[in-house]
């Protein structure tokens, strides 16, 4: 793994960019289906209905191609499909892994269900999760493709455990698993891996168990190979600066969400990977102006520098309306570049360092 972050950041630049200055666009991960995905869902589900294996998997393809086309005309730098052929995101990587069996969906909260695996046997890898779509997505596009992976932590956290002596010893199995996968994306040319740790969140304590999952996992990867870490909104305090140990190059933190309230975390110590800032709300079906969104953008500034910055939405967008998760894409992407071009006037003045004591 690379030591600087920025080292591995540049090959997504475009060689066309207008602006001295670059913020690197993305999202991460998960996007809205469109509706008639969903309806032929329904009819590959029918057994009655004539459409059949060839039919769905066209269906995905061509959702797929859509919606990296809509991330194309937002103006990302790095797109991704919008996790069109997936489901939930344990759920998906749990259907692929020798070991984990279904019995039937679990009730979470309210009326929402969620189809909770079981690991009943040592965990095993058989054929590759992702390199199919990364290669779909990857020649759909002209653009980089990042790739999320549901983080071995989650996997086992969000699982019931009926094989191993305890949820560590799974996740550490698992974190072999993704590894391998990692190797297998990296030979079909990805360069641009995010693994999804939501569980972390909720359970900050194992932070050390995260770390050893990382290591792990990032064995043998090669330092082009840029790896962020996506970690859902939480009590950030109770991991940092611990994070700061863990060997990614980016964290992509959720903090649109509560308002910036726990920038000031990550001031002392200084943060010294780089930061992927929320700058738009996942949980607000509303389009946040381009206005709003630089001055998000500028917070992060005060955190760290603009080389050690990246620009995307605080989670996956996948229950907002189509058209909301478009405009905050396209309103980010035009934020992102007039921060950009402020910067290069030399317009933008904000101090980075420790926060405030609370009684000055």
């Amino acid at each position: 793994m690379s030591t600087n972050a920025n080292e591995n950041k540049d090959q997504f630049r475009p060689e066309d960019h207008d602006n001295d200055h670059f913020l690197l666009t993305t999202v991460v991960g998960s996007y809205p289906k469109p509706k008639w995905l969903n309806r032929a869902k329904e009819l590959y589900q029918d057994e009655d209905h004539e459409f059949d294996e060839d039919d769905w998997q066209e269906a995905k393809d061509d959702a797929a191609r859509l919606i990296t086309d809509e991330h194309e005309r937002a103006g990302l730098d790095v797109v991704v499909d919008g996790e069109m052929r997936r489901t939930e995101m344990v759920e998906f990587f749990a259907h692929r892994i020798e070991g984990y069996e279904f019995n039937g969906p679990v009730k979470v909260w309210g009326h929402n269900y969620f189809d909770k695996p079981s690991v009943v046997s040592e965990v095993e890898y058989e054929d590759s999760w992702l390199v199919d779509e990364y290669e779909f997505t990857a020649a759909a596009s002209d653009r980089p493709v990042k790739v999320p992976i549901t983080g071995p932590y989650t996997l086992a956290n969000w699982s019931f455990n009926e094989a191993y002596d305890d949820d560590e010893e799974l996740a550490y199995d698992l974190a072999d698993l993704v590894n391998e996968e990692i190797e297998k994306l990296v030979d079909a040319g990805a360069r641009y891996i995010q693994i999804d740790e939501p569980a972390l969140a909720t359970t900050p304590d194992d932070h050390a168990i995260v770390g050893e999952c990382l290591e792990r996992i990032v064995a043998d990867i090669p330092e082009e190979v840029r790896i962020g870490l996506h970690v859902c909104y939480g009590d950030y305090s109770r991991i940092y600066p611990e994070i700061l140990e863990f060997p990614v190059d980016e964290f992509d933190l959720e903090l649109a969400n509560g308002d910036y309230e726990q920038l000031d975390v990550f001031k002392d110590p200084e943060f010294s990977k780089d930061l992927a800032l929320g700058v738009c709300d996942a949980h607000v079906a509303e389009v946040e102006s381009v206005e709003q969104i630089e001055a998000n953008i500028k917070k992060g500034l005060e955190v760290v520098p603009p080389e050690q910055l990246v620009v995307s939405p605080d989670c996956g967008v996948k229950l907002l309306p189509r058209d909301v998760a478009y405009g905050k894409m396209e309103n980010l992407v035009q934020a992102a570049r007039n921060v950009e071009a402020d910067l290069d006037a030399g317009n933008v003045d904000i101090e980075r360092g420790a926060p405030t004591p609370a009684d000055d």
